[in-house]
């Protein structure tokens, strides 16, 4: 039962990061990323709609569900923005990695002590090695560049925030997994879709107008309408699967996604193939087998 439980699990996440890698894709092509961004959860709200009035007449919902809802919305709220706070004070290919990397390096320590969840010696060592493919893929070739002191100093702010950002995903993710043991998993995601629309717009609005919003969908809706199905598809098959295991096996095994992303990138966008993205793309394959394996 157990391996059939983890087997499942992690087919869904598998799954899950082709979905993530494609929507992130489409999000790279955009002209305004965070107006696209928005307009995935905004779009969301209505054209999930009829599937959450299914699910809220067909699944049960315990009340304090609500709670896990509310403080997941704000985690995300504060996850946007301290993301886009970090890309605006230092380079993307230093601190989204950060972000990237701590989130799932930390959700397994945090999933021990506040779920009394067991990770075995040999996960720890996935853990590891999902963490450093990260960096490793980020960073190859660049670290000495990034750990001079003047380029440090500029970037401090932005280290910071890109920290706030890993810590945030940490915390959702915990959040998250205690959440969906009371509401349904799609049905969780489409209150917390409709929580972070409205929460993220007045930043939306005031930053780029509403003249520019309109625009982005008029120039990419089916790219919008694409992705959101995507986003949703992703984190709605993320949850189930935390529903039905550990998160400390969910958080580090869903970083395949970027082998999606790799090989997206080569194939649709032309990007050069380095050695440092092929062996963090190793160490994050290894990880996931040792993790899987440790089940």
């Amino acid at each position: 039962m157990q391996d059939s439980t983890t087997a499942l699990a992690l087919v869904l996440v598998l799954a899950s990061a082709a979905a993530h890698a494609t929507w992130n894709l489409l999000l790279k092509k955009a002209q305004r990323q965070e107006v696209f961004a928005w307009w995935l959860s905004g779009f969301g709200v209505f054209g999930a709609l009829p599937i959450a009035v299914v699910l809220a007449l067909r699944t049960t919902f315990e009340v304090v569900g609500l709670w896990y809802i509310i403080a997941t919305i704000l985690l995300h709220i504060c996850y946007f923005l301290f993301l886009g706070r970090s890309l605006a004070r230092s380079d993307l290919s230093l601190v989204y990695p950060i972000a990237r990397g701590f989130g799932p390096g930390l959700v397994p320590i945090l999933a021990v002590f506040s779920l009394g969840e067991t990770v075995t010696p040999v996960a720890w060592v996935g853990i590891g090695a999902v963490v450093v493919g990260i960096y490793t893929t980020a960073w190859w070739g660049q670290l000495r560049q990034f750990t001079t002191r003047a380029t440090l100093f500029a970037n401090l702010p932005g280290l910071g925030y890109a920290l706030l950002t890993g810590i945030c995903i940490a915390l959702y993710t915990i959040v998250d997994k205690r959440g969906v043991a009371h509401v349904s998993p799609f049905l969780y995601l489409y209150l917390m879709t409709v929580g972070v629309a409205v929460g993220w717009a007045p930043y939306i609005i005031r930053n780029y107008g509403v003249s520019s919003i309109a625009q982005e969908w008029r120039n990419g809706w089916r790219s919008v309408i694409t992705a959101s199905v995507l986003l949703f598809l992703a984190y709605g098959l993320v949850l189930t699967a935390m529903s039905i295991t550990d998160v400390s096996f969910v958080a580090p095994v869903r970083e395949v996604g970027s082998l999606f992303a790799l090989v997206l990138g080569a194939i649709v966008l032309k990007e050069w193939v380095t050695r440092g993205r092929v062996l963090g793309a190793v160490l994050i394959v290894a990880g996931v087998v040792l993790i899987a394996l440790s089940r």
